[in-house]
């Protein structure tokens, strides 16, 4: 397994953590205020900088963080299937137009585009590869590579070749 995986899994452990259990309180208040949280707001939860350390992400990767915790906080339970192909398939939950506004969306877009497409996909996802996408989503060279494959998911067509994942290492 790669880094880029590990970091995939590492959110996804944090998420079961802290978030997963909605009878817990502590985890149905953490996930309501990050829902309705500012991007400042969500950097004030201790929680979120316990996941920046997991993840190594400092200031410079901010923006990437609140939308990555915004985006977990949507989600009600982990899922083998990828969002991309919960969202597609043979009888699309999302259509194809509403998919392709997905994949060009930037920036604060990318946050809200992906919080309405988890709760489209009835709230569940796979939780460590969704992560890891997102951490990547805005990179010059592997958010592209990243979106490629999304398509692949959601038409329910086997990814040509290997999923060539790059170190994380060198993706921070």
């Amino acid at each position: 397994m790669n880094e880029r995986m590990g970091r995939g899994e590492t959110a996804a452990e944090w998420w079961r953590r802290v978030l997963a259990d909605r009878d817990s309180g502590a985890a149905r208040g953490l996930a309501a205020r990050l829902k309705r949280a500012t991007p400042l707001e969500a950097l004030a939860e201790p929680a979120v900088h316990e996941l920046a350390r997991l993840l190594g992400l400092g200031a410079a990767q901010a923006s990437v963080l609140v939308r990555l915790v915004q985006v977990l906080a949507e989600i009600r339970e982990n899922d083998p299937a990828s969002l991309a192909r919960r969202l597609g398939g043979p009888e699309p939950v999302m259509s194809n137009l509403r998919f392709q506004r997905l994949l060009r969306a930037e920036g604060e877009d990318v946050a809200t585009a992906l919080r309405r497409s988890v709760i489209m996909a009835d709230r569940r996802c796979n939780i460590a590869r969704l992560a890891r996408d997102l951490l990547v989503w805005d990179h010059p060279d592997w958010g592209e590579e990243t979106r490629a494959v999304w398509c692949f998911h959601y038409f329910g067509a086997p990814t040509p070749g290997a999923e060539t994942q790059p170190s994380e290492e060198t993706a921070r």
